[in-house]
């Protein structure tokens, strides 16, 4: 029995995939950027709260 598979060619359609190979030199750990998050969060809620005796405003 013949095999009457339609094959088709392989290629990604026309659409063109780069790789690149750079590194940054600043890298930051999970971690970090949870804990940098709350500090950015703490300030803002400070600074919505006392920031008028702050800032002189």
């Amino acid at each position: 029995m013949a095999d009457n598979r339609v094959q088709m060619p392989a290629s990604t359609a026309g659409l063109t995939r780069f790789f690149d190979d750079y590194r940054s030199k600043i890298e930051f750990r999970p971690g970090q950027v949870v804990v940098m998050a709350i500090s950015i969060l703490m300030l803002t809620i400070l600074l919505h709260m006392y920031g008028s005796a702050f800032l002189g405003v």
